[in-house]
């Protein structure tokens, strides 16, 4: 029940020593505000990190080869492992019904690549439609390449947004033919990507075109292949893991490769890497926490002791309120009120100071590995939550040690 009265007895014992409370409200409050930012900058860098994954899809398997690094079955070191459309096609067919996007690659690093009297060198990987999706490439304009392309081997290309900036100077490229050392392609769609202008600088075209137009037979750079998501990360992981160990297996036995020869060709799975990820973003956060809670129960501590010293600077008082009457519960209470208006008036403005700074400074950091720090809703609530039970554990053992002082006892209290 409220009580004007409890009101400003509580604000009258608390203004009699003003040095002492504040000093302990700016231990409570700063408790709050380093958690506060602690918690923000664990966001930021969650959001970082999550913004670079999405630049590409997270549960990639990306397969590519490299020159042999041990001799296998009589066969000498140094030999490059070629992939080729039939690999594609046997671990598109083997594990189908594990695999959501797939797509082969070719592709050719510095192709020059010219409108009218504008060219610039980018890189050319002819690609499959998946492909899209696997990049996360948002069309702007026009379309990706479709299965009619490709069976046809249509002479098409889509190019990033970078490419149509530095070649058509704000035209629509739409429909306009560009050339790849000296052979003519019809543009059919213009994509961004949220990895920037480095990822905008490819040109996608269908994968049998670039193998016939550039003398490319049935060779693959690389392969891409992402699994289908379980509810369970942990499942899609352990998913992941096991597919990309054995496609790598298979491609080691059918290109004579030895099994410990790591070099000859590399499977990266990028859902595994999130997973390490993600693991240590979680470490970071709980060792935010246990740094913030421990700035809180030092706060906390403070109010503890201002409340034990208030109790014993009452002690007559408190006797003479049970000599007439007053019940254990009343004196209990109004201890309790005390320390938890003192841990919720503090924290409420570390609290404040903290969101705000946050609203502040967060617009202003710009690194890739953090951004918007900030602090969600359901986060300031446990905040809260933690002040008022804080606030109530910091005055319930003087108020206890209150509530069993005898009368007798007290009113002797010097």
């Amino acid at each position: 029940m409220f009580s004007i009265e409890r009101w400003q007895e509580i604000f009258d014992t608390l203004s009699k020593n003003k040095l002492r409370t504040i000093l302990t409200g700016v231990s409570v409050a700063s408790g709050i505000f380093i958690l506060v930012i602690l918690l923000g900058f664990s966001s930021g860098i969650e959001n970082g990190v999550r913004s670079e994954f999405e630049q590409d899809a997270t549960n990639k398997i990306s397969i590519w080869t490299r020159r042999t690094t041990k001799g296998y079955k009589g066969l000498n070191p140094g030999r490059y492992i070629q992939l080729k459309n039939d690999d594609y096609s046997s671990i598109s067919q083997n594990y189908d019904e594990h695999i959501e996007y797939e797509s082969a690659n070719y592709s050719l690093w510095g192709g020059q690549i010219v409108y009218k009297n504008e060219s610039g060198n980018f890189r050319v990987q002819g690609v499959l439609p998946d492909y899209q999706f696997i990049e996360n490439a948002d069309i702007g304009s026009g379309r990706f390449i479709n299965q009619s392309d490709v069976n046809e081997a249509k002479k098409v290309v889509v190019i990033g947004n970078k490419v149509k900036t530095d070649l058509f100077k704000g035209q629509n490229p739409i429909g306009k033919s560009v050339s790849i050392y000296g052979i003519s392609f019809k543009v059919i769609g213009v994509y961004f990507d949220p990895g920037g202008e480095r990822e905008e600088s490819n040109v996608y075209m269908p994968l049998p075109t670039v193998q016939n137009a550039f003398h490319g037979d049935d060779n693959l750079r690389s392969m891409t292949f992402t699994v289908q998501m379980s509810n369970s990360f942990k499942e899609a992981v352990e998913l992941s893991k096991n597919l990309s160990l054995t496609i790598e297996n298979n491609l080691k036995e059918k290109h004579i490769v030895a099994p410990n020869d790591e070099a000859a060709i590399r499977v990266w799975n990028t859902l595994e890497e999130a997973k390490k990820i993600y693991s240590l973003i979680d470490t970071i956060k709980a060792v935010f926490w246990f740094i913030g809670i421990g700035t809180i129960i030092a706060g906390v501590v403070g109010v503890g002791n201002i409340m034990i010293i208030i109790v014993k600077e009452r002690t007559k008082e408190i006797g003479i309120r049970k000599a007439v009457g007053a019940r254990p519960n009343s004196i209990i209470g109004m201890i309790l009120q005390e320390a938890i208006f003192v841990t919720m008036f503090s924290g409420l403005f570390g609290l404040i100071a903290g969101l705000t700074l946050l609203e502040l400074v967060g617009p202003q950091v710009d690194s890739p590995f953090i951004k918007f720090p900030q602090v969600d809703f359901r986060t300031a609530l446990t905040t809260v939550i933690v002040l008022v039970i804080a606030g109530a554990f910091a005055g319930f053992i003087p108020a206890y040690r209150a509530a069993k002082i005898k009368p007798i006892e007290a009113l002797r209290d010097e």
